[in-house]
């Protein structure tokens, strides 16, 4: 196919989002290539972060920002018209040029602070404020907004779980695609295409088969995490303005 035909997608979220899901939903589609996260072998190589299977995904992936991007800009495979790229906002450390965000399509998934800490720390007690990519989403954001002098597209995850339909018919229509019912469910387990630390953090999505049903949260952010809980509450009400509704 072309490569001037071909949609490249980027979503920017955060960690313990739906944004597995998410990806679920676009793999599921005949004519959409996923990848999963693929600054992170990168960044946990760069940066020395202590995560489940850190060392297997440096081994897996590639560490070199440069070749990310090439890939992430370059020819997709299987004949696919749409690159649907997972991005995490975090993986994007200081030494990453961000002139490459002008070849794809960029949207955003966000996802309320609380809810975000409160499952981060089940996985990793120490978080710091970096960690939890809010302040990243934001300048991400800001710089996307700047250049394409449009509102990016964003999701929040609490109405995507509300009603799936009609949050991912909004998302197609801003992104340029048709929308497609085969996006609101999926077969249960893990993917190829899913990162090799899929069996540490995808326990949960590996059970489902749709995005399932808005639960709220009322767990309490822990008081050693009160400044960052308030530094990420800021980037998320901002960005939660100008969300797809």
């Amino acid at each position: 196919m072309p490569q001037d035909k071909i949609v490249r997608i980027a979503m920017w979220s955060g960690p313990r989002n739906i944004s597995t899901a998410m990806m679920r939903a676009w793999e599921n589609r005949q004519d959409t290539f996923v990848v999963d996260e693929p600054f992170y072998a990168y960044y946990l190589k760069t940066t020395g972060k202590e995560h489940p299977g850190a060392e297997e995904a440096i081994a897996a992936g590639e560490t070199d920002w440069r070749k990310v991007v090439a890939q992430l800009t370059g020819p997709i495979s299987k004949d696919k018209r749409i690159f649907f790229q997972k991005q995490m906002t975090h993986h994007l450390l200081p030494e990453v040029d961000w002139q490459w965000l002008d070849a794809v399509t960029n949207c955003f998934l966000i996802r309320d602070s609380r809810e975000v800490i409160a499952s981060y720390i089940k996985k990793r007690e120490n978080s710091a404020l970096e960690d939890l990519g809010y302040v990243q989403q934001a300048e991400i954001f800001d710089f996307v907004r700047t250049r394409v002098k449009s509102l990016p597209p964003i999701l929040d995850a609490k109405d995507v779980l509300e009603n799936p339909g009609r949050m991912l018919r909004l998302l197609c229509k801003e992104v340029g695609v048709e929308f497609s019912e085969s996006m609101l469910s999926w077969p249960p387990g893990l993917r190829e295409t899913d990162g090799v630390w899929g069996k540490y953090w995808y326990g949960e999505v590996a059970k489902t088969t749709s995005f399932r049903p808005y639960r709220p949260r009322h767990d309490e952010v822990p008081e050693g995490l009160s400044k960052i809980y308030e530094r990420c509450r800021e980037c998320y009400d901002r960005l939660c303005e100008y969300r797809l509704r």
